[in-house]
């Protein structure tokens, strides 16, 4: 989908520093950059709170303006705004979840029981469990999705699949998982 007359005129005032340009960007927006959090955090099995969330719709909106607008002045009016927003809403978010979830379990390890220690390595042995159970590239895919946050285009180029085949090898994966988990239970 191009560029929409209505963004193209918003995001010439937001470049010109219009009065209520900025404003009117946010109005406009503030729900897709709402959207992609939780949905980002729902694909990663994460609870947010609503201070979390935000945050990361802050997060989102600072990196927008950094720079002098650059991520705005960057677009280069190939797809619709929304669906670049979406886009960069999803790296910095995934970003930022990634390093929120790497301090907390520094935090959550300094004063873990020895129970605990063993329940995560009895987690882990079953994730791996589950994902030897996958072929290759679908547990490859898993991987690079889910535990290193990866786009579909980055995961798409590091396993050799197009990109478009990369949600539905995710859906299988996540289907033959669910089936192995519960013929295990």
């Amino acid at each position: 989908m191009a560029l929409s007359e209505i963004d193209r005129n918003l995001l010439q005032r937001c470049l010109a520093r219009k009065p209520r340009a900025w404003e009117d960007f946010v109005d406009r927006f503030m729900g897709l950059v709402v959207h992609v959090v939780n949905h980002s955090a729902q694909c990663r099995s994460l609870r947010i709170s609503p201070e979390d969330r935000e945050d990361l719709v802050g997060q989102v909106f600072l990196t927008i303006v950094k720079d002098d607008l650059a991520v705005l002045r960057h677009f280069r009016g190939e797809s619709s705004l929304a669906t670049y927003l979406t886009v960069v809403s999803r790296r910095v978010v995934v970003a930022e979840l990634l390093k929120q979830k790497s301090s907390s379990r520094l935090n959550d390890h300094e004063g873990q029981s020895e129970v605990g220690d063993e329940q995560r390595v009895n987690d882990r042995d079953e994730v791996e469990r589950m994902m030897a159970e996958l072929n290759g590239a679908e547990a490859s895919v898993v991987r690079m999705y889910h535990l290193e946050g990866k786009s579909y285009q980055e995961i798409s180029s590091a396993v050799g699949m197009p990109e478009n085949s990369v949600g539905p090898t995710l859906s299988r994966a996540r289907r033959k998982m669910r089936q192995n988990a519960e013929g295990h239970a």
